[in-house]
């Protein structure tokens, strides 16, 4: 199995999940720290007031990551912790916190990948614009990156815009599941288009500010496949794909909508505004690369119009691809049937496992749009127990090993992998799940009643990992 000499060997984390110090050192108040008080909407109301205290913890976790050896680390900045209002008056010391926290991993030859937005909107803006609803958030959300490209540029080669806007626009606007709390599916495709001109005129002004680095969105990708080999079948996996991914990767990557899903959503009337300005915006904004994150696809059947209810229901915990819909005026309904897939496993948390399904998309999406991939998220959630001081996590190193052959393997195929960051380096908050479900190579000593302790200790995945990082792949077990 070979791995380019410069593949980044990496591990992520959002800011919302790790950071803690909700309200420290000047920090505004975000979406989900008002979103988390609601009572029943997480799992046992747990929020990220605390969450794994990366903030105080920062400098531990990064001897860690040097430890295990990691060549990349992909974090995000909290809009609130630099604009306390989302707009105005910058707080220098949450400039002065990200900027500790990039040279430490520069000072361990750790290469930083900024994620600008991971769905932590400052609450002000919710409350005062509606948030991304309102054209005022594309030009506050520039005006926010441009104060990081101007003070991070020359130390940052990788940026992410969005991470997974298919994910926050659904959860947040369509399933009120997430914030803002709405169920609107009009609504959700209205926020999502701003979003897209946020996405692209922020790109656009990293290529003026910041032209010899490189930046992207990064998408939650997951490739549909047909039930059977019927043609009806085929159709309702074409469709699905291109209602479950292409509606967001065309846009990124060519500055336009799929006519198919557009026509369709203009006859439910669920079609949005989309002026000639907004076309030329769209068409400027193309990416450098694309960051993919990959946890499973889906299987569909043609759609039975006589019954509008598909077999696979909506479950909020498992986000990716807008597959099941009991809502009136579902576009689903007249596109696909989504099924379960007889040949996948299951995680705990009922989510397919599916490793050739990674190098099926990697091969769709490069072949599609001829740009370089970052993995920005790979990986296992699951129970794990602390048993005599030590964390046995074989299943997360299988996990791991069979996703990452199906990497090499892609990278062979033809297909330009720049790295991949697994999801994620420490345990941390899961948005609606708490603290039971795990991620990470390292136990946080923590549950969702208490953070008491916080005591970092290391997985047995993260001695495999160190051992694959340092043999550049060389040491995955190609079954």
């Amino acid at each position: 199995m070979k791995f380019p000499n410069d593949f980044l060997w990496g591990a992520a984390s959002a800011a919302y999940q790790v950071e803690g110090a909700y309200n420290e050192d000047g920090k505004g108040l975000s979406i989900w720290d008002e979103f988390s008080q609601i009572k029943g909407k997480t799992k046992h109301n747990t929020n990220g007031k605390v969450a794994v205290d990366f903030y105080h913890h920062y400098q531990e976790d990064i001897k860690l990551m040097a430890e295990m050896g990691l060549k990349a680390y992909r974090f995000s900045i909290s809009w609130s912790r630099i604009l306390p209002n989302g707009e105005g008056e910058i707080n220098q010391a949450g400039l002065d916190f990200y900027e500790r926290v990039i040279d430490e991993l520069l000072k361990n030859d750790i290469e930083p990948i900024v994620t600008l937005y991971h769905w932590d909107l400052p609450e002000k803006l919710q409350t005062k614009y509606g948030g991304w609803e309102n054209r005022k958030l594309v030009d506050l959300f520039v005006e926010y990156c441009r104060i990081l490209f101007e003070k991070f540029g020359a130390k940052i080669k990788y940026w992410v815009t969005f991470n997974e806007q298919n994910v926050f626009t659904s959860l947040g606007y369509r399933w009120a599941s997430h914030p803002p709390n709405v169920s609107d599916t009009k609504r959700m495709f209205q926020a999502n288009h701003v979003v897209n001109l946020a996405n692209a005129k922020v790109i656009q002004l990293f290529h003026k500010l910041v032209p010899n680095e490189k930046i992207g969105p990064s998408f939650g990708y997951g490739e549909v496949y047909p039930l059977t080999s019927s043609p009806a079948d085929v159709l309702a996996a074409v469709n699905a794909n291109q209602f479950n991914n292409d509606w967001w990767l065309d846009v990124y990557c060519r500055g336009y909508y799929p006519e198919k899903i557009l026509r369709l959503l203009k006859k439910l009337h669920l079609d949005f505004e989309i002026t000639a300005e907004d076309l030329k915006v769209l068409k400027a904004g193309k990416p450098d690369f694309l960051g993919i994150n990959y946890y499973h696809g889906g299987t569909v059947k043609a759609p039975d119009f006589e019954k509008v209810k598909n077999q696979k229901d909506f479950d909020k915990t498992d986000p990716y691809l807008m597959a099941a819909d009991k809502q009136a005026a579902s576009p689903e309904s007249y596109l696909f049937e989504s099924v379960e897939n007889p040949y996948l496993d299951k995680t705990n948390w009922g989510w397919e496992i599916d490793p050739i399904g990674f190098r099926i998309a990697l091969r769709q999406v490069y072949e599609k749009y001829q740009l370089p991939i970052m993995i920005t998220e790979n990986g296992l959630g699951a129970f794990d127990k602390l048993e005599d001081g030590k964390i046995n996590d074989q299943y997360r190193i299988d996990y791991l090993n069979d996703h990452l052959v199906q990497v090499g393997k892609a990278i062979a195929d033809g297909v330009p992998v720049l790295g991949f960051c697994a999801w994620s380096f420490t345990d941390l908050l899961s948005w609606l799940n708490g603290y039971d479900k795990r991620y990470g190579f390292v136990y946080i000593d923590r549950d969702d009643y208490s953070a008491e302790n916080l005591t970092r200790i290391k997985k047995q995945s993260f001695y495999w990992y160190q051992k694959i990082i340092e043999s550049n792949g060389g040491k995955l077990e190609v079954k």
